[in-house]
């Protein structure tokens, strides 16, 4: 059949199928393979960019001390330790610059500034001012089994801090921390929180990281805030919360 005008038109202007590329072509466009990031010794949830994975192990090194105080780096050698490219590395080093953690150094790198004394101080202030309350409407309303679900929560928080793994503590006390907002079903207090969590968790910039026995005795205090809250003890959950909060 005689095809009419109009279809002999769209025919000539539909674009031509692309040519397969010769096999030299796809190997010389193939991404040389790059050695994979180290693997972190514990069950995570799964990362979903080099970025992300980039960011975990940049913050588990500064918890663990590895990266310090003071100290400057730069992306590209960062970059060439972790064996990813120097992107990845910037935009991470980019978020912790956001959260305090770190200070972008011209021509350099970053430098690992850490909390001040009155950084810790405020902090602490603004996460009490958060959580003691939410946690304490909790303690009215909650049956006492839904603490219980907490609980493995809790013993990782004492696992990761009685081998005096600082990475994997702040990582757990976080989870354990996040899991107890979330009951509120408050999303936004579970950003908030969590983010000036992170905070709290950078470096100082004077004195030693925390020790073993320091690791451990605040740990501990998340399983005796969870028997509070059980016992629907208002006023030792208040108290608990808030010395666990503030470190007094």
């Amino acid at each position: 059949m005689e095809r009419t005008s109009a279809e002999s038109a769209a025919t000539a202007l539909r674009p031509a199928p692309a040519a397969e590329p010769y096999p030299a072509q796809r190997q010389s466009e193939r991404q040389p393979e790059r050695p994979p990031l180290p693997v972190r010794p514990r069950s995570l949830p799964e990362r979903h960019s080099v970025r992300a994975q980039v960011l975990a192990a940049l913050r588990d090194a500064l918890s663990s001390g590895e990266l310090s105080c003071g100290e400057t780096y730069s992306g590209p050698a960062l970059a060439e330790r972790y064996g990813v490219s120097p992107t990845p590395v910037r935009e991470a080093m980019q978020q912790l610059a956001s959260e305090g953690a770190v200070e972008i150094v011209p021509n350099r790198g970053f430098r690992v500034t850490g909390r001040t004394p009155r950084d810790i101080t405020e902090l602490a202030e603004i996460r009490a001012a958060l959580e003691v309350p939410a946690i304490t409407r909790l303690a009215r309303t909650l049956p006492p089994e839904r603490w219980e679900e907490l609980r493995p929560l809790a013993d990782a928080t004492v696992t990761a801090a009685s081998v005096g793994d600082r990475a994997a503590y702040a990582e757990a006390d976080r989870c354990f921390h996040r899991a107890l907002l979330q009951l509120t079903g408050n999303r936004q207090l579970v950003l908030v929180a969590e983010e000036l969590h992170r905070k709290a968790q950078s470096p100082p910039a004077h004195g030693r990281l925390p020790g073993t026995a320091e690791l451990l005795a605040d740990a501990l205090e998340h399983g005796a805030l969870l028997d509070a809250l059980r016992r629907r003890d208002l006023a030792t959950t208040e108290q608990l919360a808030r010395e666990h909060l503030t470190g007094v």
